[in-house]
């Protein structure tokens, strides 16, 4: 069986213990190359220190550069639990240079800060890539907690200020964790220095983390690599981003807008012979159908396909030497395309250390972060970044450097439109909009969202979703309750719950606060959910009532169901003991928890 793995990048301002912890973990996890420890003694001794964690990083590198099979760029250290590897991107044109790399994209992330010096310039940096680099799993260190005497009122100061800081960023650390990491303080266990810190190690920690659902299970995008000819085939290659594909299965390659079937799955010998791919994997196939398609455009399935558009909005971190130009010619990389392209609009530009805003700028400045809009010289095949990661990054290339990088936040009125074949084979044509759903909830004043209220029969969920229907509509908000049972026709329980997304969706994407009740969802039907509404934009609250409670209320003919295979990570639960509950005081208390 596979041992899980959980790839890991470790942020920070220099000098404020990046390589300590690092070295630390490798120390403490018996992870280290054979003779480390006695160089790193050797080196420490000659330059008169004691023995110093930073300089196992340089030893375990160097034992790194003189294998083969192993990258540079990653350190790996294991615990009970699962494999980790530490993604080592010493400065910011790493980053940079792996943001459009699936290999080097981080799950978690811990960001290092100086309990004594407190937030400096480069934290801010290190927060704003993580931002765009969309990790949301973030553990802030605060290191070298030994200089302040292990204060909690320096600790809590420290915490207070980069929170805020965070936050206005997107960025919500899940745990701030005092350590000492030159002396080992909460790194593998608990410190007995400061008893005032109720929280876990850093190894309990990042231990503690859940993986998110595979790459494999979302939404199929393969960027074409290369095209190969083999005696009298043409074979398709490139990386599975996401998702799967297999034998017989009808695609759409975009943005040339053709659709084919696969017809095999090329391999070298008769074992690595394969009827299915899925994500991670490089692979060539054969389609039915002789087209031109060349690299850079993305093959997907035909009923969930990538926006095509020669225009979109992004946010962008710039570290060119010279400044990022309205009007400017530069070179756009996003997954295996290369494409010229134009600063079309510099929206905002956010001074990375002072939070200065400037709105429609006509530059951009090193180290600052700008909402911008981007038109390439054609249209190209992308996602927002919050859908699908990897074809939802790009970077920028001025001069043959790499100069910016960021990711995808919404496509434009500039959308060509999307084409595709129905059952019957016509082919289908769905019009850009030029209203997006942005647009709508600026002018209603409302944040659209679905929540959606679970649990069994009979335990008051229906009662609770009308009243609440009651209560945002008397605050001025736009909203619409909607029964499972008013929607799903289909007898198949996880049908059912696509049926009423799509609806919720639509009635969502005008700017609408969507309710919906149904008896359980399961963790695959959340995930669908998300997928299609955003995750953001999603609220589970499980209404939880005994049986005794739900038998009382029930309606005629309906039976309690088996909960027992439901997802029990809700976002909120309410909890009913009397089949007589006020429902309206539990919708204006689920009112307050969601506003």
């Amino acid at each position: 069986m596979n041992r899980e793995s959980l790839n890991i990048v470790v942020v920070g301002h220099v000098d404020h213990g990046k390589s300590t912890l690092i070295g630390r973990l490798l120390f403490d996890t018996d992870s280290l190359p054979q003779g480390a420890i006695e160089k790193v003694k050797r080196i420490s001794k000659e330059k008169g220190k004691d023995f110093e964690y930073a300089y196992l990083l340089d030893a375990f590198e160097e034992e790194q550069k003189q294998g083969i099979t192993i990258d540079t760029t990653r350190l790996q250290f294991k615990t009970d639990k699962r494999d980790y590897v530490i993604i080592d991107a010493p400065g910011h044109k790493e980053f940079l240079k792996n943001m459009i790399s699936g290999a080097a994209s981080a799950e978690a992330a811990i960001l290092m800060v100086d309990a004594n010096e407190g937030i400096q310039e480069q934290s801010k940096r290190h927060g704003y890539i993580l931002s765009l680099l969309g990790i949301q799993k973030v553990y802030v260190a605060v290191n070298k907690m030994d200089l302040v005497d292990y204060s909690e009122e320096r600790y809590s100061e420290v915490r207070k200020d980069f929170d805020r800081f965070l936050n206005t960023l997107g960025v919500y650390p899940i745990k701030y964790i005092p350590v000492s990491a030159f002396y080992g303080d909460n790194i593998a266990e608990k410190s007995e220095k400061m008893p005032w810190y109720n929280g876990e190690s850093i190894l309990d920690a990042i231990d503690s983390l859940e993986k998110e659902k595979g790459l494999e299970e979302k939404s199929l995008r393969f960027p074409i690599q290369d095209i190969y000819k083999f005696d009298h085939r043409r074979i398709i290659a490139g990386r599975i981003e996401s998702g799967s594909l297999k034998v017989g299965d009808e695609i759409v390659i975009l943005p040339s807008n053709k659709t084919t079937k696969v017809k095999s799955i090329e391999y070298w010998v008769e074992k690595d012979k394969k009827e299915e791919v899925s994500a991670g994997m490089s692979v060539g196939i054969i389609v039915e159908d002789e087209f031109f398609y060349k690299r850079g455009e993305i093959i997907s399935h035909k009923d969930d396909i990538p926006v095509v558009t020669d225009t979109f909005g992004g946010n962008l971190f710039w570290l060119g030497k010279n400044d990022l130009e309205k009007g400017k010619k530069y070179k756009l990389k996003l997954s295996t395309l290369e494409i010229e392209c134009e600063i079309a609009k510099i929206d905002k530009v956010i001074d990375a250390s002072t939070l200065e805003t400037i709105e429609n700028g006509e530059r951009v400045k090193k180290n600052d972060v700008a909402e911008i809009t981007i038109k390439t010289k054609e249209p190209i095949a992308l996602d927002e970044f919050k859908n699908i990661q990897s074809t939802g990054r790009f970077v920028l290339v001025d001069d043959l450097d790499v100069s910016g990088g960021g990711i995808i936040t919404r496509g434009s009125s500039f959308e060509v439109e999307k084409k595709f074949k129905s059952e019957d084979g016509k082919v289908l044509s769905i019009r850009p909009r030029l209203v997006t759903r942005k647009d709508r909830e600026e002018r209603l004043g409302t944040a659209s969202k679905v929540i959606w209220l679970t649990g069994k029969a009979g335990c008051g969920k229906r009662e609770i979703a009308v009243n609440l229907e009651k209560e945002l509509f008397d605050s001025g908000k736009n909203v619409y309750y909607l029964d499972y049972n008013q929607v799903a026709e289909s007898k198949d329980d996880s049908e059912g719950i696509r049926e009423v997304t799509k609806v919720a969706s639509i009635l969502q994407e005008v700017g609408n606060i969507v309710i919906v009740t149904s008896n359980y969802l399961l963790r695959e039907e959340k995930e669908y959910i998300k997928s299609q509404v955003g995750k953001e934009n999603f609220i589970e609250v499980y209404v939880e009532a005994p049986d005794e409670v739900c038998i009382e209320r029930i309606a005629p003919g309906e039976k309690l169901i088996d909960l027992n295979e439901r997802s029990r990570d809700p976002f909120i639960s309410l909890y009913i003991d009397d089949p007589n509950f006020d429902s309206g005081e539990k919708a204006k208390a689920l009112l307050g928890i969601i506003l």
